[in-house]
C-alpha cells in the first residue's frame, strides 16, 4: 500500500489518504499516482476486500 491507512471502528471502515503526496506516473502515463493499495486487500480483521486507486491528471 501507498498513501493508504485503514482503521475499522465497530461495523465502520475509515479510508485516509494523504492527497499532497505524488508517488509518480500511472502505468500508462497519463495520470500521477496519489495512493493505492497495489490490487484488492483484505480490510484489516475483517473478511471483506478493498481495492483502491486515487489518481491526477498529470501536470504539464
Amino acid at each position: 500500500m501507498k498513501n493508504v491507512e485503514m482503521k475499522v471502528e465497530g461495523n465502520i471502515l475509515t479510508i485516509k489518504v494523504d492527497l499532497s503526496k505524488e508517488y509518480g506516473p500511472s502505468a500508462s502515463g497519463k495520470t500521477t499516482i496519489v495512493a493505492t493499495t497495489e490490487g484488492n486487500i483484505t480490510v484489516p480483521e475483517r473478511d471483506e476486500k478493498v481495492g483502491l486507486n486515487v489518481y491526477k491528471k498529470k501536470q504539464g
